[in-house]
C-alpha cells in the first residue's frame, strides 16, 4: 500500500480522548486521503464506568475495563475511518495513572500512584517508543495536549510530554539510529477550547435551566486552564459534515461518556455548532496562509504543500 503524501499524527492519553478532541479532525482528514494514525498511551483502565450493567469492570473490581475501551476505541475508530490506531509500546505497556481533584478543583495525579503507570514511566523510554513511531509514519503534523494537558489529568501531561520530547529526538540524525532514519514534524499542534465558545456553550446551558453542568463556572466570570482565548489560536478545522461520525463515535465509548445528560442533549441539539469546530494553537512549525474570514488555518496541512 503506498504512503500517502500527507500524513497526520495524534497522541492521546486513553481511549475517547481522540474522538472528543479530534473526531471531526480526524473524520475529514481520513475521507480526504491523508494517512492519520492515533497513538494511544493506557487503555484508561482507572476511568470511571457510567454504564451499570459494566460496573464490575471497574478498577477496584474485576479491572477489566482497559481490555473494554480497547473494543470501544476499535468501534470509535470504524466511525472515523482510521485504520491505523496503536497503543505506545503495544496495549498494556503503560497502565491508567488516575487521577483526583485538588483544593481548587482541578485535576492531578493521585497521592499514590501505582508501578507501571504511564504517570511513572521513565520520560526517555516511553518517548523512544514514540519516536519509532513518528520515524516509520513520517508525518507532517502532530496533534497533542497542551502543558496542562488540558485539564491536568496527569497521564495527559506525561502525553504531552512524551510528545513533544519524542519530536524532537525523531529529528536528530545521530539519536538512536536503530529506530528508524530521522524525521523531523513539520508542524506541531495543541488541542484547544476557544474561549468565546465555551462561555457561550455555558451561557446556553443556564439559559435552559441546567445549573449542575460546568458547576460553579460563571459564563462572564474566570475560565479554567483549558480555555485559550481566541487570539491565541492558530487554526480551526470546520467539520460539520463530519459531526455524525464524531458524535457515533463518541457514542461507542458508552463507559466514559455520557450521551443522555443535558450537556450532551443540548449541545448534540446544536451538533454542527459545537462539536462541528475543533480548534488548535501551532507550537512549532510556520503557519500557512488563513482563512480571511476567521483569521485562522483552516487546514493544519497549510503552507506544507
Amino acid at each position: 500500500m503506498s504512503n500517502p503524501a500527507r500524513r497526520l499524527l495524534l497522541v492521546h492519553a486513553h481511549p475517547d480522548d481522540e474522538s472528543i478532541g479530534n473526531g471531526v479532525t480526524m473524520a475529514k482528514y481520513v475521507a480526504e486521503g491523508v494517512g492519520v494514525t492515533l497513538v494511544t498511551c493506557t487503555l484508561g483502565e482507572e476511568g470511571e464506568v457510567l454504564v451499570p450493567e459494566l460496573a464490575h469492570l471497574a478498577a477496584d473490581k474485576e479491572d477489566g475495563l482497559g481490555a473494554h475501551r480497547v473494543e470501544e476505541l476499535a468501534a470509535a475508530m470504524k466511525h472515523l475511518g482510521v485504520t491505523d490506531h496503536r497503543f505506545l509500546g503495544g496495549a498494556g505497556r503503560y497502565r491508567d495513572s488516575g487521577m483526583v481533584y485538588d483544593e481548587a478543583g482541578g485535576a492531578t495525579a493521585p497521592p499514590e500512584v501505582k508501578e507501571g503507570t504511564f504517570w511513572r514511566a521513565d520520560l526517555r523510554e516511553a518517548a523512544d517508543l514514540l519516536v519509532e513511531v513518528v520515524r516509520e509514519v513520517r508525518p507532517q503534523v502532530l496533534l497533542t495536549y497542551d502543558e496542562f494537558g488540558g485539564y491536568g489529568h496527569p497521564d495527559h501531561v506525561q502525553a504531552h510530554r512524551v510528545a513533544m520530547y519524542a519530536s524532537q529526538l525523531a529529528g536528530v540524525s545521530s539519536y538512536r539510529p536503530d529506530l528508524g532514519e530521522p524525521w523531523r514534524i513539520a508542524k506541531i499542534y495543541w488541542n484547544a477550547m476557544p474561549e468565546s465558545e465555551l462561555r457561550a456553550g455555558i451561557r446556553r446551558l443556564r439559559e435552559s435551566g441546567d445549573t449542575t453542568t460546568f458547576e460553579g463556572m460563571d459564563p462572564d466570570g474566570p475560565m479554567p486552564s483549558f480555555v485559550v482565548a481566541d487570539e491565541l489560536l492558530t487554526a480551526t478545522i470546520d467539520g460539520s459534515a463530519y459531526v455524525e461520525q464524531k458524535l457515533d463515535a463518541m457514542r461507542t465509548h458508552a463507559t466514559q461518556i455520557t450521551v443522555d445528560g443535558p450537556f450532551f442533549a443540548l449541545s448534540n441539539n446544536l451538533g454542527n455548532q459545537v462539536w462541528g469546530n475543533e480548534s488548535y494553537r501551532l507550537v512549532a512549525g510556520e503557519p500557512g496562509p488563513r482563512d480571511s474570514a476567521t483569521g485562522r488555518e483552516s487546514d493544519l496541512f497549510a503552507g506544507l504543500d
